[in-house]
């Protein structure tokens, strides 16, 4: 693959904020007009999970799980100051942050702007999005950075692993002091759905086929054949979220601005900590930079479709994450453009391995 080619960050993915809006449009006119379309899908539910958005973030997710070679993990201990980096910001640092941040923003800085329930419930939203650090997109920009790729890699395959038992247990603290209640099982369904089964069918897919035609034709021709699934499954469901959150949009447009408030200032936040923990550590600016990233950035389909089982498609709080989404890409640019402005700030040599 050219290299240059590789850098680049796909067509889709870098106007992303810009489908997400038209996917907005298009919903709300939806939800207006064809009032029968999002009253006919939200018959498909079982244990409070919308089968149809079950089925799109599947087709999302799945694509991403396929990139995650946890063959990786067992590198773990060769140089383990970024994995340090990353596990701290992302699990000890970053859902806590998304939470005083968001609480001081729709209680206190937004209280004459947004009423209390509603707050509490964008608050929930947002700390969905805090406790799910990037497992996907972070790739691409550990790419624009000029990342190691074999150590995000690991970064990515242990923060996976650490989702597993760590995103339950924080959020279901969390909202309990934000006072959400919440059931336990329809959380841990959740995580259940949208990560332990596409993580499943990730790690066997990619043993089965690099087994079968080897890991050069896995990564080379397998793995592209999926580049579109993930970008289709996200705008089909945010036009059928949108569908149903077109009334709360409509009452209340100026929120969409007010939520990305805390959002943008905890994305800038939790990139800072990071990439300076890396400073003063010492490490390579090719470890440091995806270290910034990924926690930088969120896993926001398992954070809207958490939001959606546990609220529901016309959520306030599934409002908020879908936010996220339309706030990642152009925040998360002009960190890649800070970052490729300051590898002075680290040593000079690269690693070539993790």
């Amino acid at each position: 693959m050219n290299k240059e080619k590789a850098l680049e960050i796909g067509f889709f993915q870098k106007y992303l904020t810009i489908w997400v809006a038209l996917c907005m449009v298009t919903g709300i006119l939806i939800g207006k007009i064809l009032p029968s379309v999002p009253e006919f899908f939200n018959q498909f539910e079982y244990a409070n999970v919308s089968i149809p958005t079950a089925i799109l973030i599947w087709v999302m997710i799945y694509p991403m799980m396929l990139k995650v070679n946890f063959e990786s993990v067992k590198n773990v201990g060769k140089n383990p100051k970024g994995l340090y980096v990353t596990w701290i910001t992302n699990w000890l640092i970053k859902p806590f942050t998304m939470f005083a941040i968001a609480s001081f923003f729709f209680y206190i800085a937004f209280k004459g702007l947004i009423p209390e329930e509603l707050g509490k419930e964008y608050l929930a939203g947002a700390v969905l999005l805090g406790a799910a650090p990037c497992t996907a997109m972070v790739f691409v920009w550990s790419q624009l950075t000029k990342g190691n790729p074999a150590y995000t890699v690991v970064q990515v395959a242990t923060n996976d692993l650490i989702i597993l038992v760590a995103f339950v247990p924080i959020v279901k603290f969390l909202l309990g002091v934000s006072k959400v209640t919440v059931p336990w099982d329809t959380l841990i369904l959740s995580v259940v759905l949208f990560v332990v089964v596409p993580l499943t069918a990730g790690v066997l897919t990619r043993m089965l086929v690099s087994k079968k035609k080897g890991t050069e034709y896995f990564e080379s021709q397998f793995l592209p054949k999926f580049d579109n699934a993930t970008i289709a499954g996200l705008l089909l469901m945010l036009i059928l979220l949108f569908s149903f959150q077109g009334e709360v949009i409509l009452k209340n447009p100026l929120h969409i601005l007010l939520i990305a408030v805390p959002l943008t200032i905890q994305t800038f936040l939790i990139f800072f900590i990071a990439y300076l923990a890396a400073t003063v550590l010492k490490l390579p600016h090719n470890i440091a930079a995806p270290a910034g990233m990924i926690g930088a950035s969120n896993f926001f389909e398992l954070a809207v479709a958490v939001a959606i089982a546990l609220f529901g498609m016309d959520s306030p709080a599934a409002l908020a994450t879908v936010v996220g989404v339309l706030t990642e890409v152009p925040i998360m640019l002009m960190l890649v453009k800070i970052a490729n402005k300051t590898p002075h700030w680290f040593p000079s040599y690269r690693t070539t391995d993790i």
